[in-house]
């Protein structure tokens, strides 16, 4: 991402330090979060200053993205005990953690390039081998998949609690994908898209609405409409949280894991009235990610629906035009 657009150059190869893995990518996803980084850089990086984030990136730098990644490790930085080797398939959770005690967001980092390209450095600490006979696309997706994981996890939703869903985009998939492993019933999911909806349904949804025709909370009630509602709010966009906050019934717990880049505006009274619990969520603990990878391994999450298409380096430009339309696409993976 070089002056707000899209290039393929070539780069000096990134040499590891202490404590650091130089790895070849062998897979990386294009997250949701790195198209609003093209758009809308500048109001991520003055809400993650806002928000005191450690780490923040310089756009009028180079910054090389992509953070949901499978790679081979290449080289050990020199006075480094790693629990891995040359040839081992790895996943990290995307963060590097320099001798010097700095902190790098690996694919929003000017410094730590990002898996849209041949080599990155990792931090030997963080990283999972990957279980032998994984495939590298699916290892791939353990980092979005843990997203969803850790959203599930801050509603406190239990097997006694329904599910809505609103939103099908990766975030809202990996949501209903985790709310089906635990056995949560029914899963309600609204998408506008076509193509979402039957995604919804193949990851565990065990009723997909199309907003346009019925709206969500209906549908909740005519599948069931009994046992206590958690929502999810995968959307992201201004005026989400209000229209939840208004349809949700009294007690519901509304946890919000779409990202929306504006300001936006709720009518706390409407919550106070109902008494209901609003709460947000962001990435995943350590424990989570490895948890996460294991599902996958062990065939609890099937992933392999979510992949709709592959590009080489110079690919990525267009893949970013083309995953604006959500009926064709949901999870493009680089493999440079």
């Amino acid at each position: 991402m070089r002056n707000r657009e899209l290039i393929v150059d070539e780069v000096a190869d990134p040499v590891p330090a202490q404590g650091e893995l130089l790895v070849r990518t062998l897979a990386c996803g294009i997250c949701g979060s790195d198209l609003h980084a093209l758009r809308h850089g500048d109001q991520m990086v003055d809400m993650s200053r806002t928000a005191g984030a450690p780490f923040v990136m310089d756009l009028e730098r180079d910054v090389v993205m992509g953070h949901e990644f499978c790679a081979e490790v290449l080289d050990v930085g020199p006075d480094t005990a790693a629990m891995v080797k040359s040839g081992d398939r790895i996943v990290s959770i995307p963060v590097v953690l320099t001798a010097t005690g700095g902190l790098h967001s690996v694919g929003y980092s000017n410094d730590y390039p990002g898996g849209y390209a041949e080599r990155m450095l990792l931090s030997s600490m963080l990283a999972l081998p990957v279980p032998n006979g994984l495939d590298s696309e699916l290892a791939a997706l353990t980092e979005p998949m843990a997203v969803g994981r850790h959203a599930v996890a801050r509603s406190g939703i239990t097997p006694g609690h329904a599910a809505l869903v609103v939103g099908c985009g990766p975030v809202g998939l990996a949501v209903i994908a985790e709310l089906a492993r635990l056995g949560i019933g029914p899963i309600v999911a609204a998408d506008f898209s076509p193509a979402r909806r039957a995604l919804a349904e193949t990851m565990g949804a065990t009723e997909v609405v199309d907003p346009e025709v019925e709206a969500p909370i209906a549908a909740w009630q005519r599948v069931d409409g009994a046992k206590q509602l958690v929502m999810f709010e995968a959307v992201g966009v201004p005026g989400m949280i209000d229209q939840a906050m208004l349809a949700a019934p009294r007690g519901t717990k509304i946890l919000v894991v779409g990202v929306c880049m504006e300001p936006d505006t709720v009518r706390p009274m409407i919550g106070i009235g109902k008494e209901l619990d609003l709460a947000f969520a962001l990435g995943y603990s350590y424990e989570e990610f490895a948890g996460t990878l294991r599902s996958i391994a062990e065939g609890e999450l099937d992933v392999s629906p979510l992949i709709t298409g592959r590009v080489g380096l110079d690919g990525v430009p267009k893949a970013f035009v083309d995953l604006g339309n959500p009926e064709s696409h949901c999870k493009i993976l680089v493999e440079p």
